[in-house]
């Protein structure tokens, strides 16, 4: 790292130049820190990356086994971790061809880089104030709030606090940089399925997407949003899905009058706790009951192809189709797309004093999202912890 100029701020107060509708000042920041959630990158990092995902919850070891099924199967290997290096990568190389001079920092909450060793490697290099760009988009307690959480209690951990500020650009589910995307994917995939289709006999085939996203506890789905806002089915994690669900087939002619619904994967936990549904492939096997001949699948909730967008659509879903007859096709995520790539460059610069961009775009009627998050936002269900980037912070106040 290079070594960075700038005034250590002498009190950090996370409402300080918040309007009324959660949006910050403009700063100057030294650094921009990409936080992911990290994955292993070989066999013998499986069990220790999963007892960090699960850490305080007492799953023993043998259970973990059970889950790495998938992990164990590409050896041991997230490609999650390489995707985060490809991105950062991008994000420097958009960086630079706009002339903003700030370096990007990587760093995990589950496996290394660790958030905890970037951030004290940040304030060695002389960097004192971080704008922090996550790679979930949704507003939910994993999605988000725990980010601000592993922030905030690292910066104590490290004696960081009131030492090196950390903000965060706003949720962006619906910045055009992440939709548009999946606009240009899903009229891909839906002239794909048609195609395989009419190469069946089938020319006037009923097809229906699936937009897929992770579910999550119930009751954290409808904590999700802050609390002076209502949202459909109450949940802003749910509505966030439905708006950019309803944006994208708006702005696909060709998918006009074809049926979709909202689907979710990845379920994990004790299985009398309520999650959100259908899973995915209970509403793939409801489909030829409905006379549907084909599938587009939509990874709505993800930023790129890590492990469960891997296995389960592209192994479990598309093999649940196969075994149906269902011609298939699952859209790409965003990954590096140059409009993906050049919206986050977009965020930052809408919070950056150089170079700043005043007009904040969003493809729906929920946002612009707060850059500052409202007083119980995403509620930790469990027990509160410190947080960043909060009305309700508790880290960097004096």
């Amino acid at each position: 790292m290079t070594s960075a100029v700038s005034n250590e701020p002498a009190e950090f107060n996370p409402l300080e130049g918040v309007d009324e509708n959660g949006r910050m000042a403009p700063k100057h920041y030294d650094a921009i820190l990409l936080a992911s959630f990290g994955g292993p990158e070989g066999q013998e990092d499986v069990i220790p990356f999963l007892r960090n995902v699960t850490r305080g919850r007492g799953i023993p070891d043998e259970r973990l086994e059970e889950v790495a099924t998938h992990y164990r199967a590409n050896g041991g290997i997230s490609p999650i971790n390489e995707q985060n290096r490809a991105l950062k990568a991008a994000l420097e190389g958009e960086l630079a061809r706009r002339g903003v001079e700030l370096p990007v920092l990587w760093g995990n909450r589950n496996w290394d880089p660790y958030i905890e060793d970037v951030l004290k490697d940040a304030y060695a290099a002389g960097y004192r104030r971080l704008l922090m760009v996550t790679t979930s988009v949704y507003s939910s307690y994993s999605s988000c709030r725990q980010y601000r959480e592993d922030l905030g209690m690292n910066l104590l951990k490290t004696g960081l606090d009131k030492k090196l500020q950390v903000d965060k650009v706003r949720q962006y589910f619906d910045h055009p940089g992440f939709v548009e995307p999946f606009v240009e994917g899903v009229r891909e995939s839906v002239a794909k399925v048609r195609a395989e289709l009419d190469s069946r006999g089938i020319t006037d085939g009923k097809i229906e997407i699936l937009f897929s996203t992770h579910s999550i506890p119930t009751a954290d789905a409808e904590a999700s949003g802050p609390r002076d806002r209502e949202f459909e089915e109450g949940s802003a994690y749910v509505a966030q899905h439905l708006a950019n669900a309803r944006a994208i087939m708006d702005r696909i002619p060709e998918a006009a009058g074809m049926d979709w619904q909202l689907v979710y994967q990845s379920r994990s936990g004790a299985p009398h706790i309520p999650w959100l549904e259908p899973d995915i492939n209970d509403a793939i096997a409801d489909l030829p009951a409905k006379g549907v001949n084909g599938v587009v699948i939509v990874p709505l909730g993800f930023v790129s192809d890590h492990m469960e967008v891997l296995w389960d659509l592209d192994t479990e879903a598309m093999d649940t189709c196969r075994e149906l007859g269902l011609a298939a096709d699952r859209t790409p995520t965003p990954g590096i797309h140059d409009t993906f790539v050049s919206g986050l460059v977009d965020l930052v610069e809408e919070r950056t004093v150089e170079n700043n961009i005043s007009e904040r775009p969003a493809m729906t009627k929920l946002g612009p999202w707060y850059d500052v998050c409202r007083p119980g936002c995403c509620a930790n269900l469990r027990g509160e912890k410190p947080t960043i980037a909060g009305a309700d912070s508790t880290v960097g106040i004096q």
